[in-house]
């Protein structure tokens, strides 16, 4: 099974938008794993709107 992790920073839009993208994975039989846990792929969600998001990863 193929592992996908997500990680979100930003505003309550951005982790609606990653709820979404998860449920889209799943659906194709993706296994949702933790961020710090190996994945063959990692989406990372967010903007430059909030403040302070750019500068946390």
């Amino acid at each position: 099974m193929i592992k996908v992790s997500f990680y979100t920073i930003g505003c309550k839009l951005n982790f609606s938008e990653t709820a979404t993208i998860s449920r889209l994975f799943e659906k194709k039989n993706f296994e949702k794993v933790n961020f710090n846990e190996k994945a063959d792929i990692y989406v990372i969600n967010t903007c430059s709107v909030t403040k302070n998001a750019k500068f946390q990863i």
